[in-house]
């Protein structure tokens, strides 16, 4: 039951010199989280390499982060709201810190999985502050300017992941190849931390609310327990006991929904409202974000290793193939988010259906795996996709919760980014596990391109999906609420 916090739910708001320092503050942790989702895939071969990792690992070196950030967002923002956002930020910074350094000096693939988690758990208690800072301690007239910021920042992580892991991978500094991607994340957060001491406000909301921690573990583990079979299934040879583990994950979701409908009955918080659930547009947007994300998910990692090892490109190569897709995503964003008052869901949906489009052609470019596309067929197709993602990424959380009643729109949004998250991760273990099936144990490089060409086609199954889940969204974006 929420009851008044003892302490005070406002500080006055920031301005000036200090309000500058601490918005660099929350975006250079902001930056720093948003590159940690995308720098690994440019640098999975190289991991794979150096820590003998299975394909099932590199998948679990990914999903694990994403699942674990996903299951801290709900978590972490009502641990905010109750002990101080100030506070929650800069234990989930040093966590996340820490965290990265024992990434970087992980001594085997399933020790750098368990570290990853556990980043990915800070993350996912750290980027809700972000929000709460700006909206609780930022004057009105810079809290839009503060919002923009933290989108172009979103936007420059995109294009800086790929790059800075290839050039990291590929000058080898000090020797440290690979491990560099973590340690570059040491200074920054010691920056942060430092800075953050001195100008972030402390705030509070104006009710405390106990915190809704079995139901965040129980969806937790009944997504692990469904993602576990389908990424180890083939390492261990599709067993009855994997079918068995995922029939336990899916009896805890439903246990995880019991839950849920008997804690809003006694007038808690719980991590999903059930009346959320009886919305259509909410529960088809529920549906296309996890087909939008889940296509996304593991698309980068399959594509970064037919790159190095299918056509030989060295990581920073890699990523030079894989900047247009960025660069086409903040072209279109930018448009994407001033017309999404007037044309919300047809943008989401053509964004799909051109994210569509651009897996079609690149299955037309690499179906003949006699010869290796070139670079600027290549980018072509991934700036057609980042057109796509610009256009329906930005918006589509605003789209689906046009559909949903003001007083739920909090609730809303915490568990469409976290369907966000779980649905990355379950495209990790879908996609890559059926580009991995697809490689014989010693596969050459062409058979590479034979098997991104398999996963291509359900990629785009997977987009058309999404886009027709979208056709029952509102035609229009919700207005930005504080």
């Amino acid at each position: 039951m929420a009851h008044p916090s003892p302490t005070s739910a406002q500080t006055a708001p920031v301005a000036g010199h200090r309000a500058s320092l601490a918005l660099l503050v929350i975006l250079f942790a902001s930056f720093m989280d948003l590159l940690d989702v995308t720098i690994v895939t440019v640098a999975a071969p190289d991991i794979a390499a150096d820590l003998d990792a299975s394909e099932a690992e590199l998948q679990w070196m990914l999903a694990a982060y994403t699942l674990a950030l996903g299951s801290g967002l709900i978590t972490g923002g009502r641990l905010g709201d109750d002990h101080g956002r100030r506070r929650v930020f800069l234990v989930s910074l040093a966590c996340f810190a820490v965290a990265s350094a024992a990434c970087a000096l992980a001594p085997s693939a399933w020790v750098l999985i368990a570290v990853r988690a556990v980043q990915g758990l800070a993350g996912g208690f750290m980027v809700p502050q972000v929000f709460g800072i700006i909206r609780s301690s930022f004057e009105p007239t810079a809290m839009a300017g503060a919002f923009g910021a933290y989108g172009a920042v979103q936007g420059l992580a995109s294009v800086a992941g790929p790059l800075v892991g290839g050039a990291l991978v590929e000058a080898d500094l000090w020797g440290l190849g690979w491990r560099a991607i973590f340690w570059i994340n040491i200074p920054v957060a010691v920056l942060a931390l430092a800075l953050g001491a001195r100008v972030l406000p402390e705030s509070v909301a104006p009710v405390r609310a106990r915190p809704d921690v079995a139901g965040a573990v129980l969806v937790a583990v009944a997504v692990l327990l469904v993602l576990l079979p389908l990424v180890q299934g083939r390492d261990w040879g599709w067993p009855a006991y994997g079918w068995a583990v995922l029939a336990a994950g899916l009896l805890l979701l439903a246990v995880f929904l019991a839950h849920q409908r008997a804690l809003a009955r006694r007038g808690g918080r719980p991590v999903l409202e059930p009346t959320l659930l009886r919305i259509r547009p909410f529960t088809a947007g529920l549906v296309a974000s996890v087909l939008f994300f889940g296509g996304l998910g593991s698309f980068f990692l399959v594509l970064s290793i037919y790159l190095q090892a299918g056509t030989g490109r060295s990581a920073w190569e890699t990523g030079l193939v894989i900047l247009p897709y960025a660069i086409g995503s903040m072209i279109t964003s930018g448009a994407g988010v001033a017309l999404a008052a007037r044309a919300g869901r047809a943008l989401v949906i053509t964004g799909a259906l051109t994210l569509a489009a651009s897996q079609g052609l690149l299955w037309w470019l690499v179906r003949d795996s006699a010869t290796a596309p070139g670079h600027w067929p290549l980018s072509g197709v991934m700036f057609l996709g980042g057109l796509g993602l610009g256009l329906g990424a930005p918006i589509l959380v605003n789209v689906v919760l046009a559909g949903v009643p003001g007083r739920h729109a909090g609730a809303a949004g915490g568990v469409l980014s976290t369907v966000n998250q779980i649905g990355g991760a379950a495209g990790v273990a879908v996609f890559g596990t059926v580009f991995f099936n697809a490689l014989a144990p010693a596969a050459g490089p062409q058979e590479f391109g034979q098997a991104l060409a398999q996963v291509m086609p359900w990629q785009v199954m997977t987009y058309v999906l999404a886009a027709a889940a979208m056709l029952a969204l509102p035609r229009t974006a919700a207005a930005h609420r504080r």
